[in-house]
């Protein structure tokens, strides 16, 4: 009985699909592994006076280049576009020409003589012709990089650092075969011949496929061979990098018809680059299985019509090249397809144990392996250059927020505290947290809180203090108490709508605020407005008494005994004159002191400065300039780079621009108060209970924060591979949250944005590519050590002083607009906000816009936008203490969601959020239904497929070929060679049974 592509042998009627993927699953031995290919194309070519040779015309390791025409230099890699009719030729070479599989040979010469040994004497293929051939067979190869051996070789000179040039071959499983007693050409090469740049693209293990195509003008019939060697060998002179040859095609033919023999070649070529083919040329058993290939090949073929596009247009090579497991695997699905049976939201870290702190044991044993390789993977260059422009990142608002506390609560808490809790918390987090990327900072909502926690006090002569510990322990045991229950598996209803809803947010906060503290500067600073240049030497701005000083005034200078007569006035500086309460005078005098020449101008251009050049050296990484080392180094030190730059330029303009104040003695802001608090003090032993009504919010602050950064640092995009601890986390943050409540110092959480920037500075992209390949994004890189230099170097800062007065403020605030603009980048809500502006034949090619309607996309995001001015709206009034419960009501908001959007829909522009457990045994139900009806289908495909195939020819074993079989290639009638398709015999069956 003979079974289809799926049994265990293939059937002559199976379509070419089927007998490839039959191909493809057969079982591996040592001499048929694929291994990746670098293919060259080489021509004969004759040059005036020195006779003919091979001349390189064409490469391809993932895309084509070719020669120009000038023949001093590579093209830009393309894609390859071939010809339909190239493709049939080729086929029709590999059915009439000679194929020889699994080869022994060890030189040129020996190849030679096996491929002519097949063909048949004749009066036109005499032993003279084959002489002949065999002599141009063995030709010297010219390769393009041989141009450049007087450029190259005092670079190899130094890089060898010997007079002797010998190159080691690229390490390939197949070349070392001593053990079958198979001896290879392994002759030292000249290292002036080999491009070296061009060898580290080239993969460790490749191997090689020669392509030599050319006519003769004593040939009469064209010789068409392919050959698979085994094992591989290294022929000296061949390949233009000594790696081992594992494929020869050669085409040989009459006079007249270079081109047809050139474009049959680059078919040839682009085919072995094919993932599909090249594993198919790899194990081939005989020829009928390598013109499966080629069918298979064109099945998949799309072509251009020609009046439609220019040929001569090189395609650049696409950014994401599609997966081929489709064609290689039965029943695989591609990524649109596989897109359509979501997958679950959450993973095994989210799923409810059932046990107290079952969650958090489990992450610390799906951490514990980790531990150690997250230091030994900080061993990178990125690692310090992320760490460098984080830390800059960080100081500022720490510092900041710390300012504004301490104005809020009178210098209960200060900059001082905020630097130190800080530091201290995110020590510990960075050590022990299941998220290490995460970064911790503090939050608008939090201030908002210790302001109207600091008033209430005040008004009923609380301690402030002492409450404040009161609610932050509170606060810690709630944290704990939801740890225990495993309160974050509820982590898994923060769909994508919520979370891009709430790092947008952050994202606009982020630039507004940065923007708000560049006008800001404005009144501090004030610009002398409708001066006239002729008047410069008339304006002046004095210090005089006050005329008509004020009780505040009086008060101050009785308290310091201070005579306003007896005071120089006119000779005080600003500092001073604002010290004595005194009065500025004069037409350069603005509402609050004199006008500060080019202080506000010189800021602007420091922050927009900061901001463009982040950006600009941030792209580098894709710029046409420097090395890739060079290049990759710049892009990863962007931000550090930039802040220097400016620190540098403004130091050396001399303009005071506001600077960046670090405190620089380690003692509390207030002499009243020490480093542990009484959580009961001198406040009623009731407080303690009554605590516990604000902790509540306070929880629900921090959990969303906390877990809504999570999930976005989670992404399955973001291709973590050493887990998540959702439970871990919370748990750091509550034991940091009890230790800062207890010491007075301020509380820190997740910061969204702070995050984001973390994340997107630590990307892991391949080194080792194919001229014209994308770098592709294989991860983050997963350390602890970043996170943790951050929070040590801040908690250093104080003995820092001498150099962080340096740094500019407007070079921070550009940093802050870079990093909230940065993260933006990959929110699918500003996608589709931008295609309210866009007419549809202008609009991108989002996949959603192909499986949802885009009324229904506008809709989704015109909800999505309402929550998010309603978030800005919240955030900014005095309300904005209950900003949680809003971020948690996007959560109910989304489930509404349910009710006007498809399950189809929602998982195209959404994650799908937990159903109820009847809902899950309905969609099981009707999964199985679905299966069922699916393998039925299958299963008639199947059966209509053997009934519509008429059959393929088999080709096996290697026979001599007559020379009235052996027709040119070039002469192939396109039509003739269709109609021999298996496609197209079951496209004919068809139209006769109709």
């Amino acid at each position: 009985m003979v079974h289809g592509a799926f049994g265990p042998c293939a059937s002559p009627t199976d379509t070419p699909s089927q007998r490839v993927q039959f191909i493809l699953s057969t079982e591996e031995d040592e001499q048929h592994v694929p291994h990746d290919l670098f293919t060259e194309l080489d021509e004969i070519h004759v040059k005036e006076g020195e006779g003919t040779e091979w001349k390189e015309t064409a490469r391809w390791l993932k895309f084509e280049e070719d020669v120009e025409d000038g023949g001093e230099r590579w093209s830009k890699p393309y894609v390859a576009t071939l010809s339909l009719h190239s493709l049939f030729e080729l086929r029709n070479c590999i059915i009439k020409g000679t194929v020889l599989l699994d080869m022994c040979a060890n030189s040129t010469e020996e190849i030679a003589d096996m491929i002519l040994d097949q063909q048949n004497h004749s009066s036109e293929f005499d032993q003279s012709t084959r002489e002949k051939v065999r002599e141009v067979l063995l030709k010297k190869h010219h390769h393009q990089n041989e141009k450049k051996r007087n450029n190259l070789l005092p670079i190899v000179l130094s890089f060898a650092d010997k007079p002797a040039q010998t190159l080691i071959p690229h390490p390939s499983p197949t070349t070392i075969e001593a053990k079958n007693g198979v001896s290879h050409d392994t002759s030292p090469m000249d290292l002036s011949k080999a491009e070296l740049h061009f060898m580290k693209k080239i993969p460790t293990g490749a191997e090689a496929a020669n392509v030599l195509v050319g006519e003769l003008d004593f040939l009469q019939q064209p010789i068409m061979a392919f050959a698979r060697l085994s094992p591989a060998v290294l022929l000296s002179g061949m390949t233009e990098v000594p790696i081992p040859t594992r494929f020869l095609f050669v085409l040989l033919g009459p006079e007249g018809k270079a081109h047809q023999y050139h474009e049959i070649g680059r078919s040839m070529a682009t085919l072995m680059t094919d993932e599909v083919f090249h594993d198919v040329a790899y194990k081939a058993k005989d020829r009928a299985d390598l013109v499966a290939g080629i069918d298979e090949f064109l099945d998949q073929v799309t072509v251009l019509p020609p009046g439609e596009w220019d040929p001569s247009i090189r395609i650049e090579p696409p950014k994401n090249v599609p997966s081929q497991k489709k064609r290689k695997m039965p029943g695989a699905l591609d990524d649109n397809a596989s897109h359509r049976k979501p997958e679950k939201h959450s993973g095994p870290e989210l799923e409810r144990t059932g046990r107290l702190f079952g969650g958090l044991i489990l992450d610390v044993k799906r951490k514990a392996p980790w531990f150690w390789s997250d230091f030994r993977d900080a061993l990178s260059l990125q690692c310090l250059a992320s760490f460098l422009f984080l830390y800059c990142a960080c100081m500022s608002p720490v510092i900041t927020f710390g300012g504004l506390l301490g104005e809020a609560t009178d210098g209960h808490i200060s900059a001082m505290e905020s630097l130190l809790g800080a530091s201290m918390t995110g020590v510990v987090y960075s050590l022990f947290a299941g998220q290490p990327l995460t970064i911790l900072g503090s939050t608008g909502p939090v201030l908002v809180f210790e302001k109207i926690l600091y008033k209430f006090c005040k008004d009923y002569a609380l301690s402030y203090l002492s409450l404040r510990t009161c609610i932050g322990l509170w606060t810690a045991f709630l944290c704990m108490v939801l740890v225990a229950t495993d309160a974050s598996c509820l982590v898994c209803y923060i769909t994508r709508f919520t979370e891009e809803a709430f790092a947008a947010l952050i994202c606009i906060i982020f630039i507004y605020e940065a923007l708000e503290k560049l006008i800001c500067l404005g009144e501090t600073y004030p610009v002398h407005m409708h001066s006239q240049l002729d008047f410069l030497t008339l304006y002046y701005c004095k210090c005089e008494a006050p005329t008509h000083p004020t009780n505040e005034t009086l008060h101050f200078w009785q308290s310091n005994e201070i005579n306003p007569a007896a005071i120089a006035w006119e000779n005080l500086t600003v500092s001073e004159c604002r010290h004595l309460h005194g009065e500025f005078h004069g037409p350069a005098c603005g509402h609050d002191g004199p006008y500060t020449p080019n202080v506000l101008f010189w800021s602007c251009i420091l922050f927009f400065s900061t901001f463009v050049l982040s950006s600009s050296l941030k792209m580098f990484k894709t710029s046409r300039y420097f090395p890739t080392r060079v290049r990759s180094t710049i892009s990863d030190f962007a931000v550090f780079l930039t802040i220097v730059i400016m620190v540098v330029i403004d130091f050396l303009i001399g303009i005071p621009s506001p600077k960046l104040h670090v405190p620089h003695m380690f003692k509390p802001t207030r002499d009243d108060r020490g480093w542990l608090m009484n959580p009961i003090g001198p406040n009623p032993w009731w407080t303690v209970l009554a605590a516990l009504i604000p902790a509540l919010l306070c929880t629900i602050l921090i959990f969303m924060d906390q877990q809504i950064t999570a999930v976005i640092v989670n992404r399955k995009e973001h291709r973590l591979k050493k887990g998540c601890g959702y439970h871990l986390d919370l748990f750091m943050v509550a034991v940091m949250l009890g230790v800062c409540s207890v010491m007075g110092l301020p509380w820190f959480v997740a910061a969204t944005v702070l995050s984001i920037t973390h994340v997107n500075s630590l990307k892991l992209e391949s080194g080792c590519s194919a001229p014209g390949e994308q770098p592709r994004f294989l991860g983050i890189r997963e350390q602890r050590v970043t996170g943790l230099m951050i929070f040590v170097l801040m908690g250093c800062s104080v003995f820092l002083t001498a150099v962080l007065k340096f740094i500019p403020m407007p070079v921070l605030y550009g940093v802050f607009l870079y990093m909230g603009v940065s993260s933006l980048r990959g929110i699918q809500f500003f996608d589709r906000l931008k295609l309210f502006g866009m007419p549809a034949k202008h609009q991108p090619d989002f996949i959603y816009l192909r499986h949802v309607p885009l009324r229904k996309v506008h809709l989704f995001t015109l909800v999505q936008l309402t929550c998010l001015v309603l978030l800005w709206v919240i955030k900014v009034s005095r309300a904005a203490i209950v900003f949680p419960m809003m971020v948690l009501a996007l959560v109910f908001v989304r489930k509404v969601l349910d009710v006007c959007f498809s399950k189809r829909e929602l998982s195209w522009l959404d994650d799908l959020m937990p159903e109820s457990k009847k809902k899950k045994l309905d969609d099981a139900k009707n999964e199985a239904k679905e299966e069922e009806e699916s393998q039925q289908m299958m299963e008639a495909a199947a059966a209509n497929s053997v009934q519509l195939s008429l059959g393929k020819t088999s080709y096996v074993g290697v026979p001599k070929q007559n020379s009235k079989d052996r027709t040119d290639p070039s002469e192939i009638n396109i039509s003739d060679e269709m109609s021999k398709t298996t496609v197209w015999k079951a496209l004919t069956m068809n139209a006769e049974k109709l």
